[in-house]
């Protein structure tokens, strides 16, 4: 089983956190800071991220911004730049755990699609800064299911639905994930070890 392009998972990482966790959130201003280098946050490919960068230089805080700023760097693959933005965003608007969110997603493309350890660790500072947040569980298994490793995806699922309100806006999209995970799980069992095997998963 191929696994499908990073961009286009943080397509879709951004479109469905949107609704699972407020994605879009109110831009509020952070802490005063020392300006960070212009080239870390500064891009001209996108309206959306020009826009962005703008709003940066005026609010430093505006949280709004550094996402959208960061998920145009992910799908220009620039993510080692994002990743750096977001660091300065974090020391601008410490404990928010929408940049820790984010700053696990744009870790995870950097490497290739790879859940590495410091991905892990940000959501994980995620879901310290706010336990019921939902959005930490919901984007680490989807990074597990982009990297071929249904398992664990399935795995942080089903435990975030089993805390989720039945009135949960994002309940419907968390039921269609945790069925696709399933899928994905059916079809590499499918496969047998030696196809399984192919697929370079990690330990």
């Amino acid at each position: 089983m191929s696994r499908p392009s990073f961009a286009a998972f943080a397509v879709v990482a951004v479109a469905i956190g949107a609704a699972v966790a407020g994605y879009a959130v109110t831009g509020s201003p952070g802490q005063p800071a020392s300006p960070a280098p212009r080239a870390a946050y500064d891009s001209r490919f996108t309206p959306e991220a020009e826009k962005a960068s703008s709003s940066l230089m005026n609010n430093f805080g505006d949280v709004r911004a550094w996402l959208t700023l960061s998920d145009a760097l992910i799908r220009a693959g620039r993510a080692e730049t994002a990743v750096v933005a977001l660091g300065h965003a974090r020391e601008a608007i410490p404990g928010n755990v929408d940049l820790w969110v984010q700053t696990g997603v744009a870790l995870v493309a950097h490497a290739d699609g790879e859940v590495v350890p410091a991905a892990r660790l940000a959501f994980d500072r995620a879901s310290r800064l706010a336990p019921d947040h939902p959005a930490p569980a919901y984007f680490l298994g989807l990074t597990w299911l982009q990297s071929g490793k249904p398992e664990l995806a399935l795995k942080e699922w089903q435990a975030l639905d089993a805390r989720t309100p039945a009135d949960a806006p994002y309940k419907p999209l968390l039921a269609e994930q945790i069925g696709a995970a399933e899928m994905m799980i059916a079809m590499q069992a499918g496969m047998g070890p030696e196809g399984r095997g192919q697929q370079g998963e990690q330990p």
